[in-house]
């Protein structure tokens, strides 16, 4: 690295510090049930050995830091552009080959020269090429001077993307970077040189799609009154990705002196969660009765009882028997006995073919479910105890046409009996199997905790 090349990194700002300060309030995390769990984007380490590490400042209480990073790693830039700009004064030249084969001093010394004797005509013509020539020239300082951090540096495409996100001027300075990342390529002479600049601008330019993708998204769901950002989802959900909320992370980050626009952006950013979650559980509840209704008329085609019977035991054998179907044969069956147009014979099918799924459906329960939910649908203690003792009994495990023969042992039992007792009073009710949560019910964990009590006391 040259002295002027090392000059001019030092005087960029340190991406720590920029970091250093969160978001005051974090974006919310999708539920699993998204299909991208929405994590903080790891922070930025481009390294320079040569200069030392200034830490960022420490954050308040209730505030998550980005982490700075070990001695002697130090962070070159902040945002794309706007550090760079900021470190290229007006009147800065440096000797670093131009797309024209002289150095940038030169150029500007040529473009002065110029300035001094316009040609004849317009002195506002003059003045205007002048201008021009001179943010063209700034442009390939610019350019040079983050080439030259990118090819020492080497950032991943994470790294280019949290430092789009905070550019301010990355659209000015986009078509200027990489029409210069071409021309040094063009004019170099080193293979493994010109292959490097032209692997940064490939790679660069890609990331730079996608974020201008997110920036055109982020810009409509802005616009979008809360209430319609769900008809935005609907229409747009593939470009709803990890990638565009890591990109509203990194946006809401690079406002860390305005906590108002960064609390703007972080209901933006949970407005959107919540319309991809509810737009995700409609659409998987449609999808789920859809294929449920499939079913259901391919079993109503059965020749007979007993074909559409065995059909439901095939369903339920592969773990394709679901609530769904059951809800469905259930409405047949409600909708077949609650007319009069419907023969007798039709609404004893419907039954019979709704208490066949029941079955299946209550076969896929784990069995100490199975043999709680029967001791507890007991009455009598005396009856319950002795249910209890064969439960505890172990033999063979039969599955009868109308009763299944099964046993368990006490210490499962009472775990199963403790984990629904404490998932009451905790109020952790998803934390439970769905089919246990039917038994969250105050008359039903009395009974639970008489049965617990009970196997504690007796068999424990």
């Amino acid at each position: 690295m040259t002295p002027d090349q090392a000059a001019a990194i030092a005087s960029l700002p340190y991406l720590a510090a920029a970091a250093g300060t969160s978001t005051s309030a974090s974006l919310r995390r999708p539920r699993p049930c998204c299909s991208f769990p929405l994590r903080r984007p790891p922070p930025i380490y481009l390294t320079c050995a040569a200069f030392p590490y200034t830490p960022p400042p420490c954050a308040g209480d209730g505030q998550h830091m980005l982490r700075g990073p070990p001695q002697p790693r130090c962070s070159n830039v902040e945002a794309v552009g706007d550090v760079a700009a900021a470190a290229v004064p007006d009147d800065y030249t440096e000797d670093t080959p131009s797309s024209s084969g002289y150095a940038n001093g030169h150029m500007a010394t040529a473009s002065s020269h110029e300035q001094d004797h316009p040609s004849e005509g317009s002195a506002g013509k003059a003045d205007d090429r002048a201008t021009t020539a001179n943010v063209n020239l700034k442009m390939v300082k610019i350019s040079d001077k983050l080439i030259g951090v990118f090819m020492v540096d080497k950032p991943t495409p994470t790294d280019w993307r949290k430092l789009l996100a905070f550019s301010r001027e990355w659209d000015n300075i986009r078509p200027h970077f990489f029409k210069r990342c071409q021309e040094r390529a063009d004019a170099e002479t080193n293979p493994e040189m010109k292959h490097g600049l032209l692997r940064l601008a490939r790679k660069l330019k890609e990331v730079d799609e996608d974020v201008q993708r997110h920036n055109e998204l982020f810009e409509l769901v802005k616009s979008t009154p809360s209430d319609k950002i769900g008809e935005v989802v609907a229409k747009r959900r593939k470009d709803f990705t990890v990638e565009f909320f890591n990109h509203l992370y990194y946006v809401a980050e690079s406002y860390k002196d305005d906590p108002a626009k960064q609390k703007e952006l972080t209901t933006l950013g949970n407005d959107c969660v919540d319309a991809l979650q509810a737009h995700d559980d409609m659409s998987g509840s449609l999808q789920a009765l859809n294929v449920a209704e499939l079913k259901l008329k391919d079993i109503l085609n059965s020749p007979s009882v007993g074909a559409a019977c065995r059909k439901i035991d095939d369903l339920a054998e592969k773990k394709e028997l679901d609530s769904a179907l059951v809800l469905m044969l259930s409405k047949a069956w409600s909708a077949a006995k609650g007319t009069d147009i419907t023969k007798s014979d039709a609404k004893d099918i419907m039954f019979h073919l709704y208490m066949t799924a029941v079955a299946n459906l209550q076969r896929q329960m784990p069995k100490d479910i199975r043999i709680l939910k029967h001791l507890i649908m007991i009455e009598d203690p005396a009856e319950r105890l002795s249910a209890l003792n064969d439960a505890f009994t172990p033999g063979p495990e039969l599955q009868g046409e109308n009763v299944d023969t099964l046993f368990t042992s006490p210490e499962v039992l009472h775990t199963w009996a403790s984990a629904i007792i404490d998932a009451y009073y905790s109020s952790r009710e998803g934390t439970l199997l769905g089919q246990a949560r039917d038994l969250m019910n105050p008359k039903i964990i009395k009974r639970v905790e008489e049965l617990l009590k009970t196997i504690k006391d007796q068999y424990l």
